[in-house]
């Protein structure tokens, strides 16, 4: 909670692919009347492909590089509600961008439940193995620190809809907002 105070009119969800950051996102950002962005739809808006593509062309480096980029900018905006992609905390300036910008807000849900939500996505580049569960515990065991590292709130996804989910958003973003004041 170290973070609570600089620029809390941003709200930046980060997490695991499938933890919902998107889809709750986008309902908050309604709710609290801000603009929403999804770095992973703005970089293939932007490049005119998906993300599968850009990892095929560029690999993991180039697609890391084109978020940095996108982090660096959408960070720097003010009354957004900000969906990352689930390896934006594998860079250091993007972690310190996120931490001294905005409310850090990691979605958090086990590996498990994780595959059951993103098993038959094919727009998933880093899960395209032959053991994809095994491949997410693998993300999750380096990732899980670095978004606990930044962040202010914690939200155990579970099994919740996108509806409550985006209402214990709202009230734990009202309770930092008091605490913060």
């Amino acid at each position: 909670m170290a973070h609570v105070g600089r620029q809390a009119n941003n709200i930046f969800l980060v997490g695991m692919m499938g933890a919902g950051k998107t889809t709750a996102g986008r309902l908050l950002a309604r709710r609290l009347g801000r603009r929403f962005i999804d770095t992973d739809h703005e970089i293939e808006a932007r490049c005119g492909v998906g993300i599968p593509l850009i990892f095929e062309i560029e690999g993991e480096a180039g697609f890391r590089e084109r978020e940095a980029r996108a982090i660096e900018e959408f960070t720097a905006d003010e009354d957004v509600v900000l969906a990352t992609g689930g390896g934006v905390v594998l860079r250091a300036d993007n972690r310190r961008r996120l931490a001294a910008r905005g409310l850090v807000i990691y979605l958090h849900a086990p590996p498990e439940a994780l595959y059951r939500r993103v098993r038959g996505d094919r727009n998933r580049p880093l899960l395209a193995t032959e053991d994809p569960l095994g491949r997410l515990r693998e993300l999750y065991a380096v990732r899980d620190p670095l978004y606990r590292e930044i962040a202010d709130v914690i939200v155990e996804t579970g099994s919740q809809s996108a509806r409550t989910l985006s209402r214990t958003l709202l009230a734990r973003v009202e309770e930092q907002c008091k605490a913060s004041a």
